[in-house]
């Protein structure tokens, strides 16, 4: 394996000396057999779109099936063949709960250089036993000072296309691929999310959603482990830890870009199609 690659690998499983305990971990048992923030926002109304698109029927064709680490992507990430992925750990881990994710990660975390300007953790919000997880990539400021998720401008925007799907926010799980808001709202970087990521794993290991949605480049890329644009695999299925996995365009874009909203709404129509789902009628 390259040095560049094994460093990746590492900075991933970076938790300790035993499986058990460390900084993603604190006193969790691992039972092996045991399966059980966007850039500025512009002027764009947020009334466009979703509302009036709700009317339309869902896609009754869901899109192509992709497996992960398939030819267009990168394979995830291990240390070998022989080697469980740090999905695989966290979905063995015994008893693990969101509240034992949250305890873990403490209130004064200090694992990369992100809690150095951060108000507030901000760990995910919303039904603990959802079939649909939307992950964006970091807290802005409405964010980091109310220590919710997609609460801003964005989040009114992503509300607008829940309701719009026929759900409500309490039905949908809400996260980020780093818990810290990076500082004037730029991308994580590669070490931020490298180091926070595996507590949205364990996330995704106790929720066990049907669907998840990564809401823009940074989330899809994270999770596909690739460095594609996301225009070449956005509205495209794959498999992905125990769930069917599509990206679509992040909300804060929406703002920016309006005219995008019309391709947004049908990668949420095909995920209404998988989860069985009818538009709200207004």
């Amino acid at each position: 394996m390259d040095p560049a690659k094994r460093a990746r690998v590492e900075a991933w499983l970076q938790y300790g000396e035993d499986l058990g305990i460390g900084p993603y971990f604190r006193d969790r048992a691992v039972t092996p057999g045991n399966d059980g923030a966007s850039p500025a926002l512009g002027p764009a109304p947020l009334s466009q779109g979703f509302a009036a698109n709700a009317a339309a029927p869902p896609s009754t064709t869901p899109g192509r099936a992709f497996a992960l680490g398939a030819s267009n992507l990168m394979p995830p990430v291990a240390l070998g063949a022989a080697e469980p992925s740090l999905f695989e750990i966290a979905s063995r881990i015994e008893g693990d709960t969101l509240e034992r994710i949250r305890e873990d990660i403490g209130a004064d975390c200090a694992r990369c250089k992100l809690s150095k300007a951060r108000k507030n953790i901000v760990f995910g919000v919303g039904n603990p036993k959802a079939d649909l997880v939307f992950i964006g990539e970091g807290p802005g400021h409405d964010e980091d000072v109310q220590g919710e998720p997609f609460v801003g401008r964005a989040g009114k925007l992503l509300t607008q296309m829940i309701e719009a799907m026929g759900l409500r926010r309490e039905d949908v799980y809400i996260c980020n691929v780093v818990k810290c808001r990076p500082p004037e709202n730029r991308l994580p970087e590669k070490d931020e999310i490298a180091t926070c990521s595996p507590f949205l794993l364990r996330q995704i290991a106790v929720i066990q959603p049907k669907v998840l949605c990564a809401l823009g480049a940074c989330a899809a890329q994270t999770l596909l482990q690739t460095t594609q644009g996301i225009s070449r695999f956005r509205g495209e299925w794959f498999d992905m830890l125990g769930a069917k996995f599509i990206a679509t365009y992040h909300p804060a874009y929406l703002l920016r870009n309006p005219s995008a909203k019309g391709e947004v709404w049908k990668d949420l129509q095909k995920i209404m199609t998988v989860l069985g789902l009818q538009p709200r009628r207004r």
